[in-house]
């Protein structure tokens, strides 16, 4: 699994990832210059994304996508939106409804449809970009679906944290290379598949 990433804006992966029989772990213990989120090689524009996860206790994560690397930006999250990982539980960042597990992260969630499975359990992803038309799917139940750039989505990210000028070329393209997000606590990914549509 390891081998469809890097670091972002690098050239090499940090030793905070691992595989561990053939699960890609990310282990919070190890020293922090070994982090980092890790990107894909490849960049995505009309896919369907299948993968299980699973946190530590108080964990938190992200599936950012759409992703431009460039070094103008710092940070994946600067260009690409978000489906949240996340122990709905015991995480600090679980306050609010759209920072849930299965949501798009800060811009549209809904504790009814958030189901993750508890601590230690694998969580099942589906992650689908069709033109532009975006569907997540949480351990099957249907989390979010939109239209990245129609009238709905711009009203999303004006009420979110990604309306400051900051995040100024925020989703504005509906392709992108896909990250796994390093964020406080641990966590472990396996059967990452893409397939183009």
């Amino acid at each position: 699994a390891l081998d469809l990433f890097l670091t972002y804006l690098k050239d090499t992966v940090g030793s905070k990832w691992q595989v561990v029989d053939g699960t890609l772990v990310f282990d919070e213990t190890k020293p922090r210059e070994g982090g980092g989120d890790i990107v894909t090689d490849g960049i995505y524009e009309n896919y369907e994304l299948n993968l299980e996860w699973k946190v530590a206790k108080g964990s938190n994560s992200g599936i950012i996508f759409n992703i431009q690397e460039d070094p103008k930006y710092g940070a994946t999250y600067l260009t690409g939106p978000e489906m949240q990982v996340l122990d709905n539980i015991d995480a600090a960042d679980n306050k609010k409804e759209n920072h849930l597990a299965g949501c798009l992260y800060d811009m549209s969630g809904d504790a009814t449809v958030s189901k993750p499975r508890p601590v230690g359990e694998w969580n099942k992803v589906r992650l689908i970009q069709n033109k532009g038309h975006l569907t997540f799917y949480l351990n099957g139940i249907k989390t979010f679906e939109g239209q990245i750039g129609s009238e709905e989505w711009n009203k999303l990210v004006a009420n979110s944290k990604f309306k400051s000028p900051a995040f100024a070329d925020f989703a504005k393209v509906a392709k992108g290379k896909i990250a796994l997000q390093e964020h406080p606590g641990s966590s472990q990914w396996r059967n990452i598949k893409v397939k183009a549509l």
